[in-house]
């Protein structure tokens, strides 16, 4: 198969798409051994997954060179993510080198696979069962050019970065995968307690898919969900004075109204912020699980009562208390 170092309007579009979770499990490319201007049996072998974006982000960063690429079935996740599930792995690489011929098309027995991916693949189990030697380039794409001047990564390479462009580019797809979620739960807040409860949980929604990204490196806590619930208060606070300045009656009545507002909504953007888990470089696979374990339960407890809160308040209501 062939493929070039040039990005069409029609892969920006998918790129776009991409961004904005449209069709989401559908942009990649078929696995296997690519040709990328016209390598020889000595020209180097890259390797990648079959996420259409890792894909189109390694060609094209390869301007000008000659090469071959040996993408990964890896179900269409990226690299960094397919490693630590396992499909960006040893067994993988090994079955795809199988599949393709790789031995008897290349002279070169050294494939350049990237940083991101070394979660994945015991480096000395492919040696062994293929004779092939695993070396990891850098963790960006487009420092192989470089990179390739002296198969040297420098500190700088090695560096894994989620810079504020980074993050704000999650906030799209963050925000469309909420917002039917948020539509269904803000209709039926807006019957319950009116355009109050309605915006609150927007507000909280928005405090998770949109502050927390942007804010995540300069809040300091080190559990998103704790983060995500600080986030949360903070946004009930023009709520929380709203409340009290407009509620009549005593003031355990009064206090008890705050209840979903310090509570409840909070645990909305905690609940997203914890999810956030999944795009952040800040976190591990065995932390992610302790919090959800530690956390989850407390989040649960928190929306519970706080919705029989506020459907409490709504009957009441209704029936003129």
């Amino acid at each position: 198969m062939r493929t070039t170092d040039t990005l069409s309007s029609a892969d920006r579009w998918e790129h776009i798409q991409a961004r904005l979770g449209i069709n989401r499990m559908l942009h990649r490319v078929k696995p296997g051994l690519y040709t990328l201007g016209e390598p020889d049996p000595d020209s180097p072998v890259f390797v990648t997954s079959n996420y259409k974006l890792s894909f189109d982000a390694l060609r094209s960063s390869l301007k000008g060179m000659s090469a071959w690429i040996l993408v990964l079935d890896t179900h269409g996740i990226n690299v960094w993510c397919a490693a630590g599930k396992g499909t960006f792995g040893t067994n993988e690489l090994v079955k795809r080198i199988a599949l393709t011929n790789l031995r008897q098309v290349v002279r070169t027995r050294v494939l350049i696979l990237p940083q991101l991916g070394a979660t994945g693949v015991a480096a000395h189990e492919v040696k062994k069962q293929t004779g092939f030697k695993v070396e990891y380039g850098p963790v960006r794409a487009s420092d192989l050019p470089e990179y390739m001047k002296t198969r040297k990564a420098t500190a700088e390479m090695r560096r894994v970065r989620f810079t504020l462009l980074d993050r704000m580019t999650l906030v799209p797809v963050e925000m469309l995968g909420y917002a039917l979620p948020t539509l269904i739960a803000g209709a039926v807040l807006y019957f319950l307690g009116g355009w109050f409860s309605a915006l609150a949980l927007v507000a909280a929604v928005l405090a998770g898919a949109v502050l927390h990204p942007i804010l995540l490196p300069w809040i300091p806590v080190k559990d998103f969900s704790v983060r995500g619930f600080i986030l949360g208060l903070l946004v009930m606070i023009p709520f929380l004075v709203a409340s009290l300045t407009g509620s009549q009656g005593a003031l355990w009545l009064r206090l008890l109204k705050l209840v979903p507002i310090v509570l409840g909504y909070p645990t909305v953007t905690a609940f997203i912020a914890l999810n956030f888990t999944g795009s952040s470089t800040f976190t591990s696979v065995l932390g992610v699980k302790k919090e959800i374990y530690r956390y989850i339960p407390l989040m649960a407890w928190f929306l519970g009562i706080s919705v029989v809160l506020t459907i409490g308040f709504a009957v009441a209501k209704a029936l003129g208390g």
